[in-house]
């Protein structure tokens, strides 16, 4: 889990003891979810474009997934 520190900075700031901490990282990836999902459906009336924002917006979609998790499991460790 070490590794991937450096890819998901954001879970530095989840602490062991504090509750509020992990809150607060995991309300920040589902607001950067919601965001990127009102961005791409905007876009998505282009076609070209549509279909590059929805490759992208699944791509952070699961680097989103992966960082609550692994955010759960450093507020666990």
């Amino acid at each position: 889990m070490d590794k991937l520190t450096p890819y998901f900075p954001l879970n530095k700031k989840v602490d062991k003891n504090n509750v509020v901490s992990l809150i607060i990282v995991i309300a920040i990836y589902i607001v950067v979810a919601a965001v990127l999902g009102i961005i791409v459906g905007f876009i998505s009336a282009i076609p070209i474009v549509g279909i590059i924002g929805w490759v992208v917006s699944v791509l952070i979609g699961i680097y989103e997934l992966i960082g609550i998790i692994l955010a759960v499991l450093t507020f666990v460790k």
